[in-house]
C-alpha cells in the first residue's frame, strides 16, 4: 500500500475520535459475530477421555540415560546433572523434589 507523505497529518485527538467512532459503528454491526460452523464437523475430531485406542500404535524412540544425567530417587524421572540438588545415602534427588 502506497503512503502519501505529503498529505496533512492528523493530530492525536482527531485519530482517537476517529477510532472511537469506528468502534461505535462496528458495535452496531449485528451480523459480524456469527460464524457458520457445523457442529458435527467439529465433533468428529474431538475424542472423549477413555476412548478406545486399542487399534492405535504408539512408536517412541527410547534413549538410554546419558553420562550427564541421573535418575531422581524420589520422582524416578531422568534429569540433567544440573538439576541435581543433593545426594542422601547414595540416593540422588532432583531440585524439584528437594524443595
Amino acid at each position: 500500500m502506497a503512503t502519501d507523505y505529503d498529505a496533512p497529518r492528523k493530530n492525536e485527538d482527531e485519530v482517537s475520535e476517529e477510532s472511537i467512532e469506528e468502534l461505535k459503528s462496528r458495535r452496531s454491526d449485528v451480523g459480524s459475530n456469527s460464524v457458520d460452523e457445523d457442529e458435527n464437523d467439529v465433533a468428529e475430531d474431538f475424542e472423549l477421555p477413555g476412548a478406545d485406542l486399542s487399534n492405535e500404535e504408539l512408536t517412541v524412540r527410547v534413549v538410554p540415560r546419558q553420562d550427564d544425567e541421573f535418575t531422581c530417587s524420589e520422582c524416578f524421572l531422568v534429569h540433567h546433572i544440573s538439576q541435581l540438588a543433593e545426594e542422601r545415602d547414595g540416593e540422588t534427588i532432583c531440585a524439584e523434589c528437594a524443595e
